[in-house]
């Protein structure tokens, strides 16, 4: 009994199975959101095996919907005919109210929806991960280089010190 009760009480686990590296370089975070996506079978099944890709994805709104474009899911191996288009527009499942706040903050220049990840909860449902990001300029990109670089610099500093420090000991 005991055991059952710490699982109900343990938090949904999800395994990311992909993310929009380039999405987060190119632009600036303003605020994130979590969407459902309506699939395919084959889709899910590709989606399981990892076979996506969200390099070059957006989202457009048309009327009171959301759509995600340019989403690219791999044809799964084992299906036949029957196998999804790999470029397909997808809908997303948002609410009415953040579909239209959504819709309206994009009209604003500069200002757009992407995807960031996309990842499998525990009830087995895949979600998007959404983002309205407004772009970097190039001054921008170098930057967030530079730092990269430096932070990779210093753990790389502090990894070869500790590795002194435990074969002094």
């Amino acid at each position: 009994m005991a055991t059952r009760k710490k699982e109900e009480n343990e938090a949904p686990k999800s395994r990311a199975v992909s993310t929009n590296r380039k999405a987060l370089f190119r632009y600036e975070v303003l605020e994130k959101f979590e969407a459902g996506i309506v699939l395919l079978g084959t889709e899910v099944k590709a989606l399981r095996e990892g076979a996506v890709n969200l390099g070059d994805a957006f989202v457009r709104f048309e009327g009171e919907e959301a759509f995600l474009y340019q989403m690219h899911v791999g044809p799964y191996r084992g299906g036949n005919r029957e196998n999804h288009e790999s470029l397909r527009v997808r809908k997303l499942l948002l609410h009415k109210k953040e579909i239209r706040r959504l819709f309206g903050l994009t009209l604003q220049k500069g200002l757009t929806v992407v995807p960031l990840g996309i990842y499998c909860n525990n009830r087995k449902k895949f979600k998007v991960t959404l983002a309205l990001v407004k772009g970097k300029t190039q001054g921008d990109k170098r930057e967030a280089v530079k730092r990269r670089e430096a932070d990779r610099e210093i753990s790389r500093v502090f990894r070869s010190n500790q590795k002194f420090s435990k074969r002094d000991i």
